[in-house]
């Protein structure tokens, strides 16, 4: 019996005329996440994708795995491909198939879904025979159509009859590349690489700066950051990582900047920075992972400030939320353990005693432009080193 992958689109089904180039995209998605496992035929028709394999040794066990990940995916299932698209076919695979889930049950139930209306039966007689095929080899089982163990589904689709249980939930969201460009202001703490899991999710295609300060920031900083961005990648898909040499502009702003206003100047630099970079990668957003009142530069004023030395979108998908929340979502993308590792970005670099908290903007932009920082960020761009996060 042949096995295949049945995925479950999402909110794919409510794009309207859009919803082809939502769904070549996803596809797109899987094959470059399922390529290093092997070849697969990837088709797609209503609201599901069918994956399958065309080599017997591909390890499905890991191909679910892969696309639990791919946003745009509700939910996904192992599935069995009838030898003929018949009922007795039906009646035969079911049981033999399930026949693990099925022995240590108490309780089923049948659902049929019967897309191709040319099929003889209907979906309450596919399910009553199913499940009256199933009881007689599994005889222990009950019928629980509100509750059950496990939770029988016959698809009768226009290429072929399938046999599942139990579809896995998925990623959700929608397919990267869907929603746009935008670059991720990425740091070492737990705040970032979740930032900019929840923007991926929304279709968005990542691009990554970070920001170095040598000797006042290690080496291992910056390897800790690729290894996130790592973690990060395997939902957001293959991104570039733009490390910005930032200890001469931290230096002058220690020189010349009044100290209680160093982490707002500080934030607009790396806005302006980052606002460059993204223009030359074609990017139409920035994105941070401040959360509103978290530190003394997320107040409402702080970010009035930081908002406005960038002229293009700035999304905070965490604004609203407490740390707890965030470190829920860290944690499942596995990023926790990562970013409680004791090596320090710039951010904690020359850190004020006394920020001000309700930074007043003329003054903030007056003590910026006395410094003069342009030729640094020049030098500072000229200076980018580019690492290749896959």
């Amino acid at each position: 019996m042949k096995e295949i992958l049945l995925l479950k689109d999402g909110e794919i089904v409510l794009k309207g005329l859009n919803r082809r180039q939502f769904e070549d995209v996803l596809k797109k998605n899987i094959k470059n996440t399922l390529s290093p496992l092997g070849r697969f035929e990837i088709t797609s028709a209503q609201s599901t994708v069918s994956v399958k394999p065309l080599s017997d040794d591909i390890d499905l066990d890991e191909a679910c795995e892969r696309v639990g990940r791919i946003f745009g995916i509700v939910s996904y299932s192992r599935a069995a491909l009838c030898d003929e698209k018949t009922l007795e076919s039906v009646l035969k695979t079911a049981p033999e198939y399930l026949a693990k889930q099925l022995r240590t049950a108490k309780t089923f139930k049948v659902e049929a879904k019967r897309s191709d209306k040319k099929f003889p039966y209907k979906s309450p007689e596919i399910c009553r025979e199913t499940g009256g095929a199933i009881l007689a080899k599994f005889p222990h089982l009950k019928v629980d159509v509100k509750n059950p163990e496990v939770t029988v589904y016959v698809e009768i689709r226009d290429h072929g009859a399938y046999i599942h249980a139990n579809p896995i939930r998925g990623a959700g969201g929608i397919p990267v590349g869907t929603g746009g460009r935008a670059v991720i202001l990425i740091s070492g703490g737990i705040d970032s690489p979740v930032a900019a899991y929840m923007m991926a999710k929304r279709g968005i295609k990542l691009t990554a700066v970070h920001f170095a300060s040598p000797p006042y920031t290690s080496r291992r900083a910056e390897d800790k950051v690729v290894r996130l961005l790592q973690k990060v990648a395997r939902y957001s898909g293959a991104m570039k990582m733009y490390t910005v040499p930032f200890t001469k502009l931290q230096e002058k702003l220690r020189d010349d900047c009044p100290e209680e206003l160093f982490t707002i100047i500080m934030r607009r630099l790396m806005m302006q920075i980052s606002q460059r970079i993204a223009e030359q990668n074609e990017c139409q957003a920035l994105i941070t992972g401040e959360s509103l009142g978290q530190v003394a530069s997320q107040t409402i004023g702080a970010l009035g400030c930081t908002d406005e030395a960038a002229d293009m979108v700035v999304f905070r998908p965490l604004i609203g939320m407490d740390k707890q929340e965030i470190i829920d979502i860290s944690y499942k993308i596995d990023t926790f353990e990562t970013s409680i590792e004791p090596y320090e970005d710039c951010c904690t670099v020359f850190t004020p005693k006394h920020p001000r908290t309700k930074p007043v903007l003329k003054f903030v932009k007056q003590a910026q432009e006395n410094a003069g920082f342009e030729p640094l960020i020049e030098e500072a761009l000229q200076n980018l080193k580019i690492t290749y996060i896959s």
